[in-house]
């Protein structure tokens, strides 16, 4: 399977997911580490790719989805933004709009 179809798979597969540095249990930059928090602070279960055990997407992700940075979080399939949006939105009470709209099944 190509990276990007790989990509797509983990996108369409997880209604929330974060690719970001490290791990929610030990994030490896501050940025991965805020965005975590925040995702956290919600109570909604989320994957998470850390992108620097896979270089491979690492290096085509921001080329496919026109965003050059990590974290990069995505929610039912759209790009959300990284860690300095994830705030605002926070901030601003639109996240939790956001992720109400995201539909975990509870297995």
């Amino acid at each position: 399977m190509s990276t990007e179809k790989l990509i797509q798979e983990q996108i369409s597969t997880h209604p929330l997911i974060i690719y970001m540095k490290g791990t929610p249990e030990i994030p490896m930059c501050g940025f991965s580490a805020k965005a975590v928090a925040i995702l956290k602070s919600y109570g909604i279960p989320f994957a998470h790719i850390n992108i620097l055990d896979y270089p491979e997407i690492r290096a085509t992700l921001p080329k496919m989805m026109n965003w050059p940075t990590f974290p990069q979080i995505y929610v039912n399939g759209e790009l959300i933004g990284g860690c300095d949006i994830l705030v605002e939105l926070h901030e601003t009470s639109e996240l939790k709009d956001i992720l109400s709209k995201v539909h975990v099944s509870k297995n």
